[in-house]
């Protein structure tokens, strides 16, 4: 798990090694433990490291291999490398490493860009091609792990984090309408290739981008997800897909050991990362499992200690509960702001930054549960999708923070675009490859909801504190298996039915008969004190008016009574304001 950058010249300009020392120092977080350099004709790469895989210095980055005529910078995992590293072995290549590093750039020289349906892992890769100058770039099939650029006449910039791309002043610093739009009606998801910057772009996941040595570029897209049984399916019954989705998450747990530090579990106290605890014991009986709870606030519970104490109980885990008391969370606020890559609104930013805090201390890999809710149809706004009439209008409603009408009433005139993101979800859900609409809501969820908003989040927060995180439930295999169960097995028992069915075999019940939970942090739902003025300053603030994004009136009526304007999703409509301003000025936007 690393941070990465680089740049590709288009002339003979000078190199700009000065600005890759800025961008590897942004990275620090990231990779702690080396960095390193690559500079060579018109191309230079830079890395920060992360030891996790093999804990040597023959996987030290950048990979340059001469004999091969590449050089590489990796941020991610391959789980399974060392299958990979014996098949290569058997055609003749030679390994100096115990990494997964080398297996990337000898995978790319044996395979070409079909070495990407190979890998098992979470990953974004650029490679460079000495004899064609060809920069290769490529991410993993769900976007777990980030991956930046911005391209001109004379240059393509990259890097993990878009903070560190800034460190180029070439660069634009202008606002994208249209990015916007999808951040106010998207639960802050802005869909790939957009950001909130017009000039900087993010490849989307399943994607790779060849770019030549002169500027030409070829996207191309390299993984999907079909929807739907396949004829081997049409006679299982429902015990043969429990049976089958079993040995599945199984396989994909087992995966996500495979380092050589200790991999531990952040544990809510839900289904899904219990279900994980319970997995991971089967692998090895000693675990370390994290919690962490905030203060109640308007009589809003701020933990789910209870829950994830009957587990740590039940699989005897070595238990660290984590209680946050409110100064820390305000402290920590602006902190969790700065390391965004892009503004996130959902509250439990600060809840996972706090937490990969204080399991960062004594564990430097852990597994979480993010994907189970998007994969096994987990939330609220899908069982009403099974007889709707109108499955756009009814994701609409239960999703989007807010209509249409409320966002012209939101936005200056100048920001105004058109029904954007209602465009957006008619168009994908109809796309080719899923015929159910549930099933047309998941796969939306999955490709574009889920990679920039929980996964983001968590990528996010737990690498500026240098802790890597797996998340099973998005290993390719068992996302394409998932896709193939029928939506009915994935809606019984108010959802995620099919998944805890498979729990009641392994955890506890009382976690798994109850409310939905999720990482609670009242005080960013019900805005009080410090933090509510923190969010006028920054709204009614002289920046925030040169700017001129929002409407003064509408802003006034959040402030006036900020409880009463909550999302479908249970947020604030006024933190997500402020946090965009928040996040703009910590950028110097």
């Amino acid at each position: 798990m690393c941070g990465l950058a680089g740049e590709l010249r288009f002339n003979d300009g000078p190199s700009q090694l000065a600005m890759l020392e800025r961008m590897n120092h942004r990275h620090i977080p990231r990779g702690p433990h080396a960095d390193g350099v690559f500079h060579q004709n018109r191309v230079s790469l830079g890395h920060r490291r992360l030891k996790v895989m093999d804990l040597s210095e023959h996987s030290q980055q950048p990979m340059y291999d001469p004999h091969l005529g590449l050089a590489l910078v990796f941020n991610g995992a391959i789980y399974n490398y060392r299958e990979l590293r014996h098949e290569l072995q058997g055609m003749g290549y030679a390994f100096y490493s115990d990494g997964d590093t080398e297996v990337i750039l000898k995978a790319y020289h044996a395979w070409g860009e079909a070495c990407l349906q190979r890998f098992n892992g979470m990953f974004a890769i650029a490679i460079w091609n000495q004899a064609s100058g060809d920069l290769w770039l490529a991410r993993d099939r769900l976007g777990i792990k980030p991956l930046y650029y911005s391209q001109d006449a004379e240059h393509l910039v990259f890097a993990s984090t878009l903070p560190a791309l800034l460190e180029d002043p070439r660069v634009s610093r202008e606002l994208d309408a249209e990015a916007l739009h999808f951040y106010l009606h998207f639960h802050s998801v802005v869909p790939a290739p957009r950001t909130m910057l017009r000039q900087v772009k993010k490849l989307e996941p399943g994607h790779w981008l060849r770019v030549t040595a002169d500027g030409r570029s070829c996207k191309q897209q390299w993984w999907d997800l079909a929807f739907g049984m396949q004829e081997e399916d049409r006679s299982r019954s429902g015990q043969d897909w429990e049976e089958a989705l079993l040995a599945e998450l199984r396989g994909a747990v087992a995966r996500r050991n495979v380092a050589a530090v200790d991999v531990g579990i952040l544990l809510s106290g839900g289904v899904d990362s219990s279900l994980l605890t319970a997995l991971l014991h089967e692998v090895k009986p000693d675990i370390h499992t994290f919690s962490i709870g905030f203060d109640a606030v308007n009589g809003e519970q701020g933990d789910e200690f209870a829950y994830s104490d009957i587990v740590a109980r039940h699989f005897n885990t070595r238990h660290s509960q984590i209680r946050i008391a409110p100064e820390r969370m305000l402290t920590a606020l602006p902190k969790a702001i700065a390391a965004m890559s892009e503004p996130m609104v959902s509250h439990d930013c600060v809840a996972f930054y706090l937490l990969s805090e204080e399991v960062s201390k004594s564990c430097r890999v852990v597994q979480s549960g993010q994907g189970a809710d998007e994969i096994f149809a987990g939330y609220h706004w899908y069982p009403p999708l099974a007889d709707s009439h109108d499955a756009v209008a009814s994701y609409r409603a239960a999703f989007f923070d807010r209509s249409y009408e409320e966002y012209i009433h939101t936005v200056k005139p100048r920001w105004q675009t058109p029904d954007l993101a209602g465009e957006f979800v008619r168009s994908h859900f109809a796309a080719f490859g899923a015929d159910d609409p549930v099933d047309k809501a998941l796969r939306l969820d999955s490709q574009i909801m889920l990679v920039d908003d929980p996964v983001k989040r968590v990528d996010t927060m737990t690498m500026a504190h240098s802790l890597e995180a797996r998340v099973p439930f998005l290993d390719h295999q068992l996302v394409e298996f998932a896709a193939r169960i029928p939506a009915r097995y994935k809606l019984a028992h108010d959802g995620k039915g099919i998944l805890k069915q498979v729990a009641r075999r392994l955890i506890p019940h009382e976690v798994i008969d109850r409310p939905k939970g999720y990482f609670p942090v009242p005080a960013l739902k019900y805005l009080r004190g410090p933090v509510l003025d923190q969010v006028q300053e920054a709204l009614m603030g002289r920046k925030a008016r040169e700017r001129g994004l929002f409407n003064t009136d509408y802003v006034e009526q959040l402030l006036a009574r900020p409880d009463d304007h909550i999302t479908p999703l249970r947020g604030s409509k006024l933190w997500q304001l402020g946090l965009l301003e928040l996040w703009l000025q910590e950028q110097g936007i």
